[in-house]
């Protein structure tokens, strides 16, 4: 599990790069994205759902249907996706969930988390999907095309 999101982001930061790997449009259905990133069903439904409110994705019900991006990986960022799903409050707190840690009120690592913090906030703000796509290595991912 990661050390800044929740295994619900994980699952749906992987999720988007598989489909931003698929021709623009087509739908993919929640079995191949299982079987392809071992994510539990019933889990992984419930995330591409919520992308879906989000505007991260678009879906179709019934024997055509599935999932797709709803606009061009290129369009998307990984901000985009994390604060779809867990939202952007690690951007903001304290890594120690101190609530009064401030400036004037700092813990024993606000500033070494504060340079993190930001390096980590411009990572995923640039880093687009498209980008990210291509270059994930996971065997799922290169059988796609």
């Amino acid at each position: 599990m990661s050390l800044i999101f929740s295994r619900h982001c994980e699952y749906a930061l992987q999720s988007v790069l598989y489909l931003a790997l698929k021709p623009r449009g087509e739908m993919t259905n929640i079995k191949e994205l299982t079987k392809a990133l071992d994510i539990p069903y019933h889990f992984l439904g419930k995330i591409m759902q919520d992308l879906s409110r989000k505007g991260i994705l678009k879906s179709l019900k019934g024997p055509q249907g599935g999932f797709a991006l709803k606009r061009r990986p290129e369009e998307i960022t990984l901000l985009q996706v994390v604060e779809a799903v867990d939202g952007s409050e690690f951007l903001h707190s304290c890594v120690l969930g101190f609530p009064e840690c401030s400036g004037t009120h700092p813990c024993a690592v606000h500033g070494s988390w504060g340079v993190m913090r930001d390096n980590i906030h411009m990572m995923l703000s640039t880093e687009n999907i498209a980008k990210l796509a291509s270059a994930t290595l996971k065997p799922a991912f290169r059988n796609i095309r």
